[in-house]
């Protein structure tokens, strides 16, 4: 019980998210999903929370399976996984934790390996650690936009409507 109650301190103190990724970071990073995604069918959406919600934090589970409980519960609430051919993936950063998850649509878990979403988790991972929040993000939506360019290019002519908001979601 008391590490629960240690674990809700930590969160509630957690650094602002605005701090680490001020506006004209977040902007850049906007610029970036909507640039990768001219290039493919799917869609990217980055998720940033400071914390996680008290009633998240107050469950008996370890902090692992809330983040993921987490990242899950925000891939269904920003809407990810409804884009038309199933291939909407969510960047997800708990900053507390400094914690990763990436989430993808069944068409997309389909044709990727869960190596190659290790490698991008632990690339971000390495990048969150030296305090470089952009630079990681930054990598990762490029990361993330090769494998869907892959899997889901766009064929000269093909319409390719913008089906998610392309800008950074902070909590």
């Amino acid at each position: 019980m008391l590490s629960r109650w240690i674990r809700l301190l930590k969160h509630r103190w957690a650094d602002d998210s605005a701090r680490a990724l001020r506006p004209d970071v977040l902007q850049r990073l906007h610029t970036r999903v909507a640039a990768s995604e001219a290039l493919h069918s799917g869609e990217i959406r980055i998720c940033i929370e400071a914390g996680l919600p008290n009633s998240y934090l107050l469950r008996p589970d370890a902090t692992a399976a809330l983040v993921r409980q987490r990242a899950l519960s925000q891939f269904g609430r920003l809407r990810v996984w409804d884009t038309e051919y199933n291939n909407g993936v969510l960047i997800y950063l708990c900053l507390a934790e400094r914690a990763i998850e990436l989430v993808a649509d069944r068409g997309v878990n389909r044709v990727v390996s869960p190596t190659q979403w290790s490698d991008i988790v632990g690339q971000l991972a390495e990048a969150l650690k030296g305090d470089q929040f952009e630079q990681g993000l930054a990598q990762s939506v490029d990361a993330v936009g090769a494998i869907l360019a892959a899997h889901y290019p766009l064929e000269p002519g093909q319409n390719n409507p913008n089906e998610l908001p392309d800008a950074p979601v902070l909590y």
